[in-house]
């Protein structure tokens, strides 16, 4: 495609949130010691300072560009699905700060315009790097992509691993838990919702 082609949008904008590092590091410090450690023994020496700085870099991550778009000469009925798979996103449960591992399908119908591919991937990143639920990721990468793609047909399938499932409470190594959010044409029982799931791995 040739640079005429390509539709630069604004940037997605993220709220201006920047982490209080040496507050976080001085807090962190605290836990230890309430926990019964010693934030100054061989072995936890830079540790509240190391986690102060993955706070930061976790919750202030710039996706970068999210909706770079490319002009195609396509019908907003037509039947051809876009669908991209198998992307790995970590978020952080709000209810436990514990880890949860995500793997996204993504499918839209283009009408007149597709999006560019990695975006996909940097929308979902976006969505992750956040105190989340994995509900609130599906539909806020299904809204990102029919906002970014003008198309009103769209799907988003996750597969996620919970730690606040596998390693506390009823510790279920090997539970997995799915969300889909169904827009437009792949809503119900459509022949798109179907074809979606089953490229996911959710069929019904």
């Amino acid at each position: 495609m040739t640079n005429s082609d390509q539709l630069d949008l604004l940037p997605s904008a993220r709220e201006g949130r920047r982490v209080d590092v040496a507050r976080v590091a001085a807090l962190y410090r605290e836990v230890l010691t309430a926990l019964g450690e010693d934030p100054d023994r061989e072995g936890l020496l830079g540790t509240p300072e190391r986690v102060a700085r993955w706070w930061a870099e976790f919750l202030d991550h710039d996706p970068g560009r999210t909706d770079t778009v490319f002009e195609q000469e396509l019908s907003a009925d037509g039947e051809q699905l876009v669908v991209v798979r198998g992307i790995s996103a970590w978020s952080l449960c709000e209810h436990h700060l514990l880890p949860m591992n995500l793997e996204l399908t993504i499918g839209y119908l283009p009408c007149g315009q597709v999006l560019g591919l990695s975006k996909f991937a940097r929308i979902s990143q976006d969505h992750a790097h956040r105190l989340q639920l994995q509900e609130r990721i599906v539909s806020g990468v299904a809204a990102d992509v029919a906002k970014a793609t003008g198309a009103a047909d769209v799907g988003v399938v996750a597969d996620g691993e919970h730690l606040c499932m596998s390693m506390r409470g009823v510790r279920e190594r090997r539970a997995r838990t799915t969300s889909e959010l169904l827009l437009g044409r792949f809503a119900g029982h459509s022949a798109f919702g179907r074809r979606l799931l089953g490229i996911a791995g959710a069929a019904r």
